[in-house]
């Protein structure tokens, strides 16, 4: 019973992070910080290695689940996954009907993760400068030249579940803004509420299973890479991060997209003032979950 509530408690955790997943610029990773499952949540995907794969082909499954700490694993992948689906239709409904205030509430989330990231780095001179300018036109060039229709071929569902799932990993970052410079925010989001409506379920499967399998790959893949590159250059990259997400606000401000111009055409400029207040919103509810996650640091240091 007591391993129960432990792992329920791991799921409505996990359903936290999820929430925050599904908006771009709140970190899952953050959440977890706050949460008090980070370090695990890291030192577990950490162990989904050579020798967990290898315990998994000689069919020591106990041995293999322990290692991954698969009762917690599958518990907050469980929590993540019941609050995406939950929460997809409202962001597609909000997407589709209210894109001014909900870019603008994006944008404000995106402006106060870049400032909290570079708050964060210490120490700044001309060689910091010249990373952040570096990182900045990277992201101005990436969400310029990236068209605003990306493939939906699971060939490219499998790369955006791959480069996605790395943001986890990355602080002041979330999967959701990958998605969005990816251009697949709004597909992805709206074959998850395509799949709970039970509208082309086999298909919509396909393509979530795609975009999974992507992720397993990505994790694979690139966590020892991005766990290597912030172990030798954790400043250079947070930086170069930090202009990479300022750079990329092109791509997220309210007015760059078709859905938005229609909408502020129709409603006039009644709409700047709406998206000023959910720009705002976007940023200090940013700003709480930071200064949250710094106090419990200070409680935990003490």
């Amino acid at each position: 019973m007591k391993g129960l509530i432990k792992y329920i408690t791991v799921a409505i955790k996990g359903a936290c992070m999820g929430a925050a997943d599904v908006i771009p610029g709140v970190s899952g990773g953050t959440i977890a910080f706050i949460m008090g499952i980070y370090n695990e949540f890291v030192g577990s995907l950490a162990s989904i290695n050579t020798e967990a794969v290898k315990l998994l082909f000689k069919g020591r499954f106990k041995e293999f689940w322990k290692h991954i700490n698969g009762s917690f694993l599958l518990s907050l992948v469980i929590g993540i996954g019941i609050s995406v689906v939950c929460l997809a239709s409202i962001m597609q409904h909000l997407l589709a009907n209210k894109p001014i205030q909900t870019w603008a509430f994006f944008f404000g989330l995106i402006v106060a993760s870049s400032i909290f990231i570079i708050r964060g780095i210490s120490g700044w001179k001309i060689r910091e400068g010249l990373f952040l300018v570096f990182g900045i036109l990277l992201g101005i060039v990436i969400c310029t030249l990236s068209p605003t229709q990306t493939p939906d071929g699971l060939w490219f569902i499998f790369i955006s579940g791959a480069i996605a799932i790395c943001a986890m990993i990355l602080p002041g970052i979330s999967g959701s803004f990958i998605l969005l410079i990816l251009g697949k925010y709004q597909y992805i989001m709206g074959v998850i509420s395509d799949l709970v409506s039970g509208v082309n379920i086999g298909q919509n499967l396909l393509i979530i299973g795609t975009f999974g399998i992507g992720a397993v790959v990505g994790i694979l893949s690139f966590s020892k890479f991005l766990h290597w590159l912030l172990a030798r250059w954790q400043k250079e990259t947070m930086i170069v991060l930090a202009g990479f997400i300022i750079g990329s606000l092109v791509k997220v401000w309210p007015w760059s997209n078709p859905e938005a111009l229609a909408q502020a055409d129709a409603a006039g400029s009644m709409l700047y003032g709406s998206a000023i207040i959910f720009a705002l919103i976007g940023f200090f509810l940013v700003t709480g979950i930071e200064i949250a996650g710094k106090a419990i640091s200070r409680k935990k240091t003490a």
